[in-house]
């Protein structure tokens, strides 16, 4: 058994001191910072991407030719932080100098852009419309002023049908449904079931979980296998084989890599919560209302089995590759299969997020590579019944077994054949040979 620990304490040391380890935890702990605080470094550049756009308009004379910038106009005002200042220019009486008196305006920075009216009516109610602007693609300013035409109209329409203001209050005010998700095998009723806020929380908690489990496997499995394949290509792996047992070997190195891997989700996670906690983002997670006491505890308790499980499933996969290749420079096409597979458990729990009770979930749920990512989504945001998770979980269990027993005889035939990668009636042979 000290052997053991003296190979969990080697890998952890080995790993956790290395340049490159720490490089690129700092690098993606860099990377995290910049992604939770980039929405206030993109206001910070632009100071004033908050401030009301100066639309202008050519103002008609005489007051029954009222245009849709007048009623633009005084729809914005009557807000209280308007997106759109309509700016009325004087009618020069031609439509050239009109258009200059416009563009000028631009030139000066009175306006951003100006509205062009013809002269033929729309079905719409009004005349044909042009948003002129020198920024290119300017859809924002143009779809705003789209909404407020379409209010103006449904206003105009509602008075002249002669509704009352109340009724018009009644006619705009809005319809809410509350979403609970229940239990039907329960008996308990709406009353006991999930409300949507709750469902709003455990689907961020899964997609934490999911992430931080896909983020675990591809760091630990890549660096068990490099590790091992560095052992061998350097032959120390000769020197290893006769103090510790290759099984001690295999399952010290899983284990120190998981310590490794802890360690680093736990120092992106004082990231995160460091960051979070910032002045600027206090806020915007102040209006987000998450309420983290509405989490299922079992829920919790699933997900570490989950995590633990899938992480030591593609480990001692990953270990088993590892064995086999000689060479360094051969280990990134080897292990690659393996990460397609945690690729595609990862994408399907991730996009399946909205639709978590599709078949391609219920079936996937059951494959032991894929039931650490989808199985975990369907506890969290369905109603899983209990035999089904123990379903799920008891055939992970039983593909655990059997991947520690098949990776065990690889990795004890794998360490010590170098050259060329061995072939898998090689390997099969071998490991008739040897016992566990």
């Amino acid at each position: 058994m000290n052997n053991f620990w003296t190979v969990v304490g080697f890998t952890v040391n080995n790993k956790v001191r290395t340049k490159s380890f720490v490089i690129t935890s700092l690098i993606i702990a860099l990377v995290i910072s910049i992604g939770i605080n980039l929405p206030y470094i993109i206001e910070q550049f632009d100071k004033g991407g908050d401030k009301a756009t100066n639309v202008g308009y050519i103002q008609l004379s005489g007051e029954d030719n009222q245009s849709p910038g007048d009623s633009l106009k005084t729809f914005y005002e009557a807000q209280e932080k308007p997106p759109v200042v309509m700016v009325p220019f004087e009618d020069k009486g031609d439509a050239a100098a009109n258009e200059k008196q416009l563009k000028d305006a631009i030139d000066d920075g009175d306006i951003k852009g100006y509205l062009a009216f013809g002269s033929e009516m729309t079905d719409s109610g009004f005349p044909a419309m042009t948003y002129n602007s020198e920024k290119l693609m300017d859809s924002k300013t143009t779809a705003g002023l789209q909404t407020a035409l379409v209010q103006i109209r449904q206003i105009s329409v509602l008075q002249n049908a002669g509704l009352t203001v109340e009724q018009m209050a009644q006619l705009n005010a809005p319809v809410s449904i509350e979403t609970v998700q229940i239990s039907t095998g329960d008996g308990s009723g709406a009353g006991a079931g999930r409300t949507q806020q709750a469902q709003g929380v455990n689907m961020g908690v899964i997609y934490v979980i999911i992430i931080f489990l896909f983020m675990a496997i591809m760091t630990s499995g890549n660096m068990i296998a490099s590790e091992i394949t560095a052992e061998k290509s350097s032959r120390v792996m000769e020197i290893l084989i006769t103090s510790v047992t290759p099984l001690k070997q295999m399952f010290g190195k899983i284990f120190g890599m998981f310590i490794v891997v802890i360690l680093q989700m736990a120092f992106y996670i004082v990231v995160i919560l460091l960051n979070v906690s910032m002045p600027h983002n206090k806020g915007a997670l102040g209006n987000l209302d998450i309420d983290l006491s509405l989490v299922d505890p079992l829920l919790l308790v699933y997900a570490v089995l989950f995590f633990l499980t899938g992480f030591f499933l593609y480990a001692t996969l990953y270990a088993a590759i590892g064995s086999i290749v000689s060479r360094t420079e051969d280990l990134g096409q080897a292990v690659m299969p393996m990460t397609f597979i945690s690729l595609a458990g990862f994408y399907i729990a991730i996009f399946s997020i909205s639709s978590p009770d599709s078949l391609l979930v219920k079936i996937t749920s059951y494959i032991p590579i894929f039931s650490p990512f989808v199985m975990l989504l369907r506890i969290g945001l369905t109603d899983v019944p209990m035999w089904q998770t123990l379903l799920s979980f008891g055939i992970l269990l039983v593909s655990i077994y059997a991947a520690v027993y098949v990776s065990a005889k690889i990795y004890r035939t794998g360490v010590l054949m170098y050259g060329k990668r061995p072939s898998w009636k090689e390997i099969r042979k071998a490991m008739k040979a040897y016992k566990i």
